[in-house]
């Protein structure tokens, strides 16, 4: 099968942009290009929307039933191409195979298998005496997704969104882009009709922000950097579309005195660098009780250099590189602030692990003895870089966790679940997980403050892609 790496795909064919223009994609394991692919422009994004608007009066009418049986046979091509998905994710961000099967790859599974599950028991209407409450499709929706989890993001907003009965056109990211390409053959494949899933690759300014300003697009949903996510914002805003964001984190992960404190720390560090530290929702400032700070050192340097750091096509390799040379310097400049800050650096450090000398790799770096206010403490690192803080009592410990920009996830740790659950009472985030629970995709999933606005996951990302109705004097 030929690929389609200099394809868009729009109104149901591959085509060629109205620009010929390349980008190379970069194996961040080799540091060179291994393919290319087409950037688009304005002209494209014209074509593409032009595509979902005149598809989604016929589409934004068809039965629950229709959308399910489409959902569904996306789903099985989706599994048809699993390993292909796995082996485009492990490429072009340096996810380790196995981590690119079992957890890239399987996200975007699972969210369409939540998404089918929620559709199924979803309500479009409810009666509230003589008004008759209807939800309807949002109209054309703009899909903007990161290249950490490539295919959970592009899978938690196209299955909802149609799911709604909007039509959409997706720009998967620039820097990894080949897995888009790879879920927009099994649209095709899968019977999408023309018009209803579009796809265009390109840059943020040419592609992202035209989509986000374009008066035909109804809604944004974007999944990034809290940066970008306010370029997008401001670009909506002038013609008054919904935006649904998903933007950066700084969680904290308080570990209660009464915790299993061995294996608190060491599964924190595993969830801190679990892809390669590149998760918005990563816990990456560990809260320990000052008495026992230099314990969780002890366990959490164990743990860090416990990290088989490598090759991703290896099997057995946990922590690949991170995905480009900006994200491998801008991590390196944070290390060397923490260093500079104070910090105990209690593992890893700058540069590249000894055994390897080409590809953006990352040593696994636990910091001791981080104070609130430390760049390492404040900023979104997107590595394998873990902080440990001291706290002295339960309500410090609340406070420092709460007090960042951020508020999109957050972690409690404590062999009381009573107390537990009164602790994630308090934090200001969106999601808190008590004693590292299986991920569940049909949590909500989004962020308070600077980490974003609206919901994703299940019933509540399809509520997203809804406008609400109120047809009043319906009669009985």
């Amino acid at each position: 099968m030929s690929n389609h790496h200099l394809d868009f795909f729009i109104d149901g064919k591959w085509v060629a942009p109205a620009v010929p223009t390349t980008l190379d994609v970069i194996d961040p394991s080799t540091e060179e290009a291994y393919t290319k692919i087409s950037v688009g422009s304005k002209a494209d994004v014209d074509r593409a929307v032009a595509a979902a608007k005149a598809a989604f009066p016929a589409f934004s009418q068809t039965t629950k039933e229709e959308r399910l049986k489409l959902l569904r046979r996306i789903l099985e091509v989706y599994n048809e191409r699993y390993e292909d998905i796995a082996q485009a994710v492990s490429q072009e961000n340096g996810s380790p195979i196995t981590w690119a099967r079992e957890a890239q790859a399987w996200a975007g599974r699972a969210h369409m298998e939540a998404t089918i599950k929620a559709l199924e028991d979803y309500e479009f209407s409810e009666k509230r005496g003589g008004t008759m409450v209807v939800k309807e499709p949002i109209g054309v929706a703009a899909l903007i997704t990161p290249w950490n989890w490539p295919l959970n993001q592009i899978v938690c907003k196209v299955a909802p969104a149609i799911a709604a009965g909007c039509t959409v056109v997706l720009k998967p990211s620039e820097i990894a882009p080949i897995s888009g390409i790879v879920f927009s053959e099994v649209m095709e494949a899968a019977g999408t009709p023309k018009g209803v899933y579009n796809m265009v690759n390109g840059t943020g300014p040419d592609v992202g922000q035209v989509m986000a300003g374009h008066p035909d697009v109804d809604m944004v949903s974007f999944t990034g950097s809290t940066r970008a996510g306010i370029i997008v914002a401001e670009t909506a805003a002038k013609t008054v579309k919904r935006v649904a964001q998903e933007l950066g984190g700084k969680s904290a992960n308080i570990v209660l005195p009464d915790a299993d404190f061995e294996r608190a720390v060491r599964k924190g560090v595993e969830g801190c660098f679990g892809n390669s530290g590149q998760s918005c929702d990563a816990p990456t400032r560990m809260l320990v009780p000052a008495a026992r700070h230099d314990e969780a050192l002890a366990v959490a340097k164990k743990a860090a250099e416990a990290h088989k750091v490598g090759d991703p096509r290896n099997e057995d390799t946990q922590l690949g590189p991170v995905v480009s040379q900006l994200q491998y310097d801008k991590i390196q400049r944070l290390i060397e602030a923490g260093i500079k800050e104070g910090a105990t650096l209690v593992t890893g450090g700058p540069g590249r692990p000894e055994h390897l000398n080409r590809g953006y790799y990352v040593r696994p770096t636990v910091f001791g003895n981080v104070k609130p206010g430390m760049t390492i403490e404040r900023e979104e690192i997107f590595g394998p870089v873990l902080s440990i803080i001291a706290y002295d009592g339960e309500d410090e410990a609340v406070r420092i966790a709460n007090d960042t920009v951020y508020g999109l996830a957050a972690y409690v740790q404590s062999k009381d679940i009573d107390h537990a659950r009164k602790v994630a009472a308090r934090m200001r985030a969106g999601q808190v997980s008590i004693n590292y629970p299986d991920w569940d995709t049909f949590a909500p999933f989004g962020g308070y403050k600077q980490s974003g606005n609206g919901r994703e996951y299940a019933d509540w990302a399809i509520h997203d892609f809804l406008e609400v109705k109120g047809i009043i004097g319906y009669g009985d």
